[in-house]
């Protein structure tokens, strides 16, 4: 059995490590499910969904749009109408969101 040597890993250079800063944290993972379920959807609608205060909501959906995984419409209209969904590149995480989703089923007691 070949055994990599750890010693001269670095985690934080791995594909692993980036997309886990991408996607970590308690709401981001519920957002982006969120999205791939029923997009597009409204901040009003999302902060229902996940049960989350205002600020958390915002802020979450702010660093997921600057990663461009997902993406903010605005509507110019009174009052304001603002929808999210996934980007192209947010899309190409459904697969692994959908993983999750299956081990979850699998292995729920």
């Amino acid at each position: 059995m070949n055994r990599k040597d750890i010693r001269s890993a670095n985690f934080e250079e791995t594909g692993y490590c980036y997309t886990l800063s991408l996607i970590s944290g308690k709401y981001k993972p519920i957002i982006l499910y969120c999205l791939m379920e029923y997009e597009p959807v409204r901040f009003n609608e999302m902060q229902r969904y996940i049960k989350v205060a205002d600020k958390t909501l915002s802020q979450n959906l702010k660093e997921l749009e600057a990663d461009e995984l997902i993406i903010r419409h605005v509507y110019p209209q009174i009052p304001p109408k603002v929808e999210y969904s996934l980007s192209e590149r947010g899309r190409s995480l459904v697969g692994v969101l959908d993983q999750l989703c299956d081990w979850g089923n699998e292995n729920r007691r």
